[in-house]
């Protein structure tokens, strides 16, 4: 999570949206690669296999973020225990996932972005016309193409191996990057993606994991500890736990007999 990562990925995305602005066929030319015209359909669509390779990648992503789930709902439950896990790292990987995965794809650019998906556009048997990745005016009404919501999931797994150890954080990011790619290729497969939606998945998820990753970890006016978040937790449960604690005496010494 360097400098040169950002521009990198900044780099890929002036280009990739440069090139596809100017030249919107390119995306209708790479969905076609999946696209079998003598049944007028995605064939890996109906592809058992796929389905489950599918499936298992979101639970494989969703699986990096569970332990960070639990010691929050964990220190929740008992603030006067200390965190299970980096306070830190629960925010990161917390934060970042709800962010890229949830508010940036699901709640802005899918609700009010209206690009149509590949499998219903007219050029592969649909009833909707094509539009480029930069018009947000399509026939979609909602849950639209882009971006892809599975592929902002998918490459979010750059956050948790941006917590790996410094040894191995180059195979860390080789490895989120190809999971991110497979992941990908199957939603464009499949005909539920083109190639710019998944392409505008992978970078924004870089860049909000990347400002994320400098605001808690490396910017030295916004950085964060540990023991700051494990307090600031504390303070927000204690109340309610506090509350219940108070409501389970008064009702053991109403029942002593329980």
């Amino acid at each position: 999570m360097n400098r040169t990562g950002l521009f990198i990925a900044l780099g890929i995305a002036f280009v990739v949206g440069l090139v596809f602005g100017i030249y919107p066929e390119l995306d209708l030319k790479l969905a076609a690669l999946f696209y079998d015209p003598a049944t007028k359909s995605f064939p890996l669509k109906q592809n058992t296999l796929a389905a489950f390779a599918r499936d298992g990648a979101m639970w494989i992503a969703w699986g990096f973020v569970v332990p960070a789930i639990v010691a929050l709902v964990a220190k929740f439950v008992r603030p006067d225990r200390p965190l299970m896990i980096s306070g830190r790292a629960i925010i990161f990987l917390v934060v970042t996932l709800f962010l890229s995965a949830g508010v940036l794809t699901n709640f802005t650019f899918k609700s009010y972005w209206g690009r149509p998906r590949p499998v219903v556009v007219t050029e592969f048997n649909g009833p909707e016309q094509f539009v480029a990745w930069w018009d947000p005016r399509g026939s979609c009404d909602r849950n639209c193409s882009f971006f892809s919501g599975e592929g902002a999931t998918a490459f979010w797994t750059f956050a948790p191996a941006a917590l790996t150890p410094p040894a191995w954080r180059p195979l860390a990011y080789a490895a989120a990057t190809m999971f991110g790619v497979v992941t990908s290729g199957l939603r464009m497969a499949f005909g539920g993606h083109f190639f710019t939606d998944v392409a505008a998945a992978g970078l924004v998820t870089f860049v909000v994991i990347w400002l994320a990753y400098a605001y808690i970890y490396r910017w030295p006016w916004t950085r964060l500890s540990d023991e700051r978040i494990d307090a600031a937790l504390t303070r927000r449960a204690w109340p309610l736990f506090r509350f219940l604690r108070r409501r389970r005496k008064r009702a053991v010494e109403a029942n002593p007999a329980e």
